[in-house]
Order: structure tokens, then sequence, then C-alpha cells
């Protein structure tokens, strides 16, 4: 019992923190965009998908014998994979296609390492009911799903900052190195039993009488069982064959879970900053409600939560409106301190819903991994859809409140009496609400595109006479860039680069010195910057997302109007700057928020020595921190010490009137 607890634990534990540990070491070659923890899960799922499909295959088709040799020898072929570090030759020398090599990169770094963990949870789990025909084998899931959880919490304030990456690959190797020896150990302690899954053992023999937690009724073991245990291979002992309906059921509840995880993830990250901790909030909650729904002992409450899962459908649905002049813009869309919650505890609550309809359809151990798959294919198709085919299908998060409508649809199809009226009314209160998200979404907007980096809005204001007046800018929630086009508004510098902003001051000081200017800029937006720009001076542009140099180029005129040379740069700016000349920058602007997000590989230590490598004798870098969650004046002030720059503090509050905003920028 203690091998089989052991290695399962350890297996869950490792296949949670890889995912951080490695994450962390891709993130900065991406611009620490959100999208890279997004990726990343899906190659978690689908890697997952394929362990269990393995599990399955293996149990039915191989003798115990047999299972014990072929897992054990690609055990040890696993441990070639050892260290788990990618490469530096791997990192991305320009922007394309940045989804399918983090795919590539991940898969070239723990591909089998991370199978072989996947593989782990279902298959100990049938070699022990096999060995013991114990009906707690549904605790064992548990136990992994507690050791996951523990991972996760443990990397944002316990390893992450006490460890490097470089010490967190080997820490994790070494666990690894351990966890083939346990599991080698329980694939031939388990090859002599040959007891078989019948359904007289399952954990289902009686029908719980609690709401919420029904049961199947116990079946008797076919004809099939006693001649596949004749053979040796006992593991294929099964019950009654299942009904169509009852896969397909499993499927779609974890492919919503899934779903549901991904969306709010995302909305997140996208708007606060793409950090572990906000990776492995979510994570940690999605698997809690494993946990409790697993554990069996009356946590999950069909009436309780099918009521909570539709209300919370609509309150966060409503949250994510963007009209001026609503109360929840900034209570719920605004206000971190109300948001976060929000979402986390909405997301909680949806899971718990659907993983406890889950457990509720749960089969006797003769279909334990083939449920086990159904999940694991629920979780893979949730992920490729938010992941990798949102990004591609459609032009916004659209994924996030189609979700909400599907979880108070599935309360409305699956509850009965009172609590299938509230589903009902939420459905339809959440189907009000999505057709006029969309309708908010698209009026004014004359562009809407997405793509790995996130979304960009193009919206129009109009003169009578049908031409633009005012175009905006905006990236997810946030505005990027505006401009006025009649008169001489055309070149002016608005939102946070205004003449009497930190970035303006510092422009017109150094124009004292009567010589052309090389200013570089980190982050592109609508080009406003560039309205600064005089005949002889130099502007390096550089910009991650590839997208924004065409949409500043067709919908807004500030880089096409410079008088200045414009130089542009496509890729992380980070990256490029490490492998490139110095540029000998009299001005170097950091504003490369994504959305209201945070990349912080581009406020660190090394990043500022990078930047100082390409400064002029008189050379600023300046970073734009205005930013509606995150205090960051007192981090960016201490990258003076350690690189020997001055720390000056800029706060420009317009009138009222302006075309400017309110911004903060500090210089070293």
């Amino acid at each position: 019992m203690i091998l089989y607890a052991a290695t399962i634990a350890l297996s869950a534990f490792l296949l949670f923190l890889v995912q951080p540990v490695i994450a962390r070491q891709i993130l900065p070659w991406f611009g620490g965009s959100a999208a890279v923890w997004t990726t990343c899960m899906v190659f978690f799922q689908v890697a997952l998908l394929f362990g269990y499909a393995y599990s399955d295959w293996i149990i039915r088709r191989l003798s115990p014998t047999r299972q014990a040799l072929m897992h054990s020898v690609l055990l040890v072929v696993s441990l070639a994979f050892l260290p788990i570090v990618v490469p530096e030759a791997m990192k991305p020398a320009d922007a394309n296609q940045p989804a399918g090599r983090i795919l590539l990169m991940l898969t070239a770094t723990i591909g089998l390492p991370y199978l072989m963990l996947a593989t782990t949870g279902p298959l100990v789990q049938a070699w022990f009911t096999r060995r013991y025909q114990s009906a707690r084998v549904y605790r064992l899931y548990a136990l992994s799903n507690v050791a996951s959880m523990l991972a996760l919490i443990a990397y944002p304030p316990v390893i992450e900052p006490n460890a490097t990456g470089h010490a967190q690959s080997v820490g994790w190797s070494t666990g690894y190195a351990l966890f083939v020896g346990l599991a080698i150990a329980a694939a031939w302690f388990s090859r002599k039993a040959t007891l078989p899954l019948t359904a007289a053992t399952s954990p289902l023999t009686a029908a719980a009488a609690k709401p919420g937690t029904a049961a199947s009724a116990p079946a008797m073991a076919s004809p099939a069982t006693t001649s596949a245990v004749a053979a040796g291979r006992a593991d294929v002992a099964t019950a009654a064959p299942l009904a169509i309906a009852e896969p397909l059921m499993w499927l779609v509840l974890a492919a919503l879970g899934s779903v549901l995880l991904l969306s709010v993830t995302s909305h997140i990250t996208q708007n606060v900053a793409s950090i572990p901790f906000l990776w492995v909030l979510p994570l940690s909650i999605y698997l809690l409600s494993f946990i409790l729904c697993f554990d069996g002992t009356g946590w999950y409450r069909r009436s309780a939560y099918g009521v909570l899962a539709a209300l919370l459908a609509v309150v966060m649905l409503a949250g994510l409106s963007f009209r001026p002049d609503g109360w929840w813009v900034e209570r719920l869309v605004m206000n971190i301190e109300t948001a976060v919650p929000l979402y986390a505890f909405g997301l909680f609550v949806t899971c718990m819903f659907v993983h406890g309809e889950l457990v509720a359809r749960k089969p006797a151990p003769a279909h334990l991994t083939r449920f086990y798959l159904m999940v694991s294919l629920g979780g893979a198709i949730g992920g490729l859809l938010v992941g990798i085919v949102a990004p591609l299908a459609s032009n916004w998060y659209w994924e996030l409140p189609l979700g909400l409508v599907m979880i108070a649809s599935l309360v409305a199809l699956v509850t009965p009496g009172w609590v299938r009226a509230v589903g009902l009314l939420a459905a339809f209160g959440c189907a009000a609400l999505l057709v006029d998200y969309v309708r908010y979404i698209r009026e004014d907007t004359v562009a809407l595109t997405r793509n790995f980096y996130g979304t960009l809005r193009i919206s129009e204001s109009t003169n009578p006479d049908g031409t633009p007046m005012r175009r905006r800018l905006l990236h997810g929630v946030i505005l990027h860039g505006d401009q006025y086009f009649n008169g001489d508004a055309r070149r002016e510098p608005t939102t946070y680069y205004g003449t009497h902003s930190g970035i303006g001051v510092t422009i017109d000081r150094l124009r004292t010195a009567g010589q052309p200017l090389r200013i570089g800029m980190i982050g592109v937006g609508t080009g406003t910057l560039t309205a600064y720009g005089r005949s002889g001076d130099i502007f390096r542009l550089y910009e991650l997302n590839p997208t924004v140099f065409e949409v500043a180029d067709r919908w807004f005129s500030y880089i096409n109007d410079s008088p200045a040379t414009i130089e542009k740069v496509t890729g992380d700016a980070r990256l490029v700057m490490e492998r490139e000349p110095d540029q000998q920058f009299d001005v170097l602007a950091v504003d490369a928020f994504s959305s209201d997000s945070i990349p912080v590989h581009l406020l660190t230590t090394e990043a500022v020595a990078v930047y100082k490598r390409h400064l002029s004798e008189r050379g600023v870098v300046l970073f734009h921190i205005s930013n509606r969650y995150l205090d960051l004046a007192g981090v960016v002030a201490r990258l003076d010490a350690d690189s020997g720059l001055t720390a000056r503090h800029f706060i420009d509050e317009p009138p009222e009137e302006s075309r400017s905003f309110r911004t903060v920028w500090i210089a070293l």
C-alpha cells in the first residue's frame, strides 16, 4: 500500500511542479505573454491524454509481466531527458509561430518524462485494484490531486524565490529519478496478481443516498471477464457495457471544466501579470474541486452548487462588460481586489459543479482506465479549443462568455425541480448578456484581430462628412493609443505620451543639445512616440506582435507622417537587444504592456544591464508604469542600485480636457 501511494503521490507532485518550472524557463523568450502558459497547458493536457491512452491500452492488451517489462524500459529510457533544461539553441530568433515553437520545445525537453508521469495515476491504480480488489481505489486519485496541488501551492512562495532556474531543474530531475525507481518496483510487485476487476468490488456497489453523489447500480461480470483472466489479462474484466451517452457526458463535463480553467486564467493574467502565482491560482482551484469531488465524502451537493454556478455565471458574464457607465466596470473589471476573487470563486463553484456531476457518473473499476481516458480527452479538447483553435478561428476572447452560457445551460439540463428553473433563468440571462456584450464589442469597431499575443481592436468616431475624427487602439480592455485626425491634432502626441509626461519632458530636455536623437521604443502601440520625431532623428521600434505594425501603418498615421527615420524590429526586445550591436540610444522607452499585464522579464536587473549597454553617454531608460493593478514604482526604482544608474520619478496630472492621460514614468 505504501509503495503504490508513494509512487502516485510523487508522480503527481512532479507532474504539476514541472509545469511552472518549465514554463518559467521559456516565458521570457516569448515576450512574457499570458498565452505562453495557456499553450503550455495545452501541451500538458494532450500529453496527459496520451498517458491515459497508453495506460488504457497496456492494461487491456498485455499480460501483467509484459506490462511491467514494457513500462520499465520506457521509464529507463526517459532518464536520458534529464536534467530538464530548454537548450539556448532553441531561443526564437523572431516572433513567428510561437505556439508551434513552444509545443516543440516542451516535447524535446520533457516529452517522455511527462508522458511517464501522466501514465502513473490510472496505471498504478489499476495495478493496485488488481492486487487488492480495494474499494478505496478512488482515494488514490484524490491523493494524486492533493500532491499536485501541494506542488502548485509551494512553487510561488517557496520554490521560485529561493531557487534559480537551474537549481529547480536539477531538483526536479533528482525527484524524477527517484520516481522511476518507485514506478519500476510497483510494476514488478504487481505482475503476479491476477484478481479480476469486478463490479462486486466497485466503490459504487451501493447507490449513494445523498443528493449529488448518485452512483451506478452494480453490474455482474460478463463472460468475457472469465476468459480474460484465464488468458492472463485480468485487468480487462469488465462490468456490463456502457451506454454511449455516459462516456459522451464524461467528455463534455471534463471539456467544460478545462475551458473554464484556461479562459479564466487568460482573463486574469492578461489584465494583471503573467506570473507563476496567477498561473497556479486557477489551476490549484481546479484541482481542489477534483479533490473534494473524488474524496467521496459528500462535499458536492447538486442543488447548492447548481444554484451557485448558475448565478455566478450571470455575475461573471456581467463583469466582462466594458460599458463606461456601468457600475460593474469599476467593481468587477477595473478593481483587482474584487475581480480576481470573483473569478477565482466563480471558477471554484463552476468546477465543483462540472466535476461533481462527473463523479456522480463515475463507473465501476472495470471501466477505470476508460473513464480516465475520456476525462483526459475532454480536458485536452477543452485546452485545444481555448489555446489553439480560438486564437486561430475567432477575433476576440469569446471562450469565457460562451463557457459561462454553457454552465448555466448545463444546470438547466441536469438538475431537477426548482434548481432547473434557476438554471433556465440564468441561461436566458447569460444569453442576453452575451448578445449585449457582442454588440458592444462590435459597435464603433472598424477592425478586430487576434493572435497568440492577444486581441487588437480599433474603434472609430467620424466627422459629419464620414471622415475619421478619432481612432483608438485597444489591446484587450486597455487603450494603447489614439489619434485625432482633424487639422493639427493629427500630429499631436496623446494618451501616455503628452508633452508634459515623463517621456515628453525627457525628449524636450535632450533637444537642447541641438543634436539629432536616437530613440528606442519597446512596445509600439499606435506609434504615438514618433510624433516627436524630427529630420535626422532615428526611431528604432521593437514590437513582439507583428500585427501591431500592420495596425499602426494602416489605421494610424504617426509612423508614416514622422520626418524621422523609422527602423522596425519584430521580436522580443530583450532577446533582440542581447544579440544586436550597441545602439547608442539617447532615449529608450519601455512600454510593452499586454492589455494591462506586465511583462516582468523586461523589469529585471538582467534586462536593465542589456538596456544600459545600448545607451549613449547621455542616455536615459524610461519605464512607463501607469497601471491599474500593480505599483511598480518601487520595483523599477530599486533597479538603479544594481545598474549604477540614477532614478527619476515623473507624474503627469493633465487637466480634464486634455487629450493626454495621467501617467507615471520612471527614468534611469
